[in-house]
């Protein structure tokens, strides 16, 4: 690949980027090619490569709005649209009333547990009664025959067709913010109450993602409908720029993600 393209990607993606434009280099000389889940970053790294050639690209997560999704690059002659994306439902019940309770993140650590990458898994919708979770077909009966528990808690695993997934609405716990400026540390340091220097340390370690891009420049502003994410912490998304206080602070409207 041409090394000035490098020029638009971090470092860090570097690996991925050599990777997707192998997969479009092979779409050229007439191979299909089904990648696993992608998060939003790497499929607009995936679409930026496939605009450069003669492929056809299609990216499917299950459902309309989905998150992460799995792209099919197929030589031009060909509708990727067409082809078997390759995923199924998991779903996930239990008899016990402390079922309802559990959140996103008992789910996502048990089926890593389980030592399935993280590739393998699509979005997860907690759902109460029921989570359903987007998975790789291939893998597919291996999470029904090992998930037994999820936070200790017994469960049940049925393998559903993508028809029959139920999808849960995002929650965002929202806060208003008084800030002296729009400064990724400033604002991610007053939404998980970390002080500058704490909040410092994981963005220059390469552990925050803006927009799901590796972001280690603790003064990067941030704008309506970014989202934000720190290893360790979780996400928020910025949902307004309210204005200026006459202080000369900007108020800003929060949602994080629960």
């Amino acid at each position: 690949m041409e090394r000035e393209w490098y020029g638009h990607f971090h470092e860090d993606e570097k690996g991925f980027v050599d990777k997707a434009w192998d997969w479009v280099q092979r779409a050229e000389n007439h191979t299909v090619k089904r990648t696993d889940f992608l998060d939003p970053r790497q499929c607009f790294i995936v679409e930026s490569l496939a605009n450069r050639a003669d492929v056809n690209l299609h990216l499917d997560g299950g459902y309309a709005g989905a998150e992460r999704r799995r792209a099919v690059i197929a030589p031009s002659y060909r509708d990727p649209a067409e082809e078997e994306m390759g995923i199924a439902v998991l779903e996930i019940t239990s008899p016990d009333s402390r079922f309802a309770e559990l959140e996103h993140g008992d789910f996502m650590g048990s089926i890593l547990g389980l030592g399935v990458k993280r590739d393998k898994v699509g979005d997860i919708h907690v759902l109460g009664d029921a989570c359903h979770i987007l998975v790789a077909r291939e893998i597919a009966d291996y999470f029904s025959m090992n998930l037994f528990q999820v936070h200790r808690l017994g469960v049940s695993t049925s393998i559903l067709p993508v028809s029959d997934l139920r999808t849960a609405e995002t929650k965002l716990e929202e806060m208003s913010l008084s800030v002296a400026s729009l400064r990724l540390d400033g604002i991610a340091g007053d939404v998980w109450h970390l002080s500058r220097a704490k909040v410092l340390i994981p963005i220059k370690a390469g552990r925050c993602r803006l927009n799901w891009k590796v972001e280690e420049d603790p003064s990067a502003q941030l704008k309506d409908g970014d989202v934000v994410s720190l290893q360790g912490f979780g996400r928020f998304k910025v949902l307004e720029i309210e204005g200026i206080t006459k202080k000369g602070r900007v108020r800003v409207k929060i949602g994080r993600y629960i």
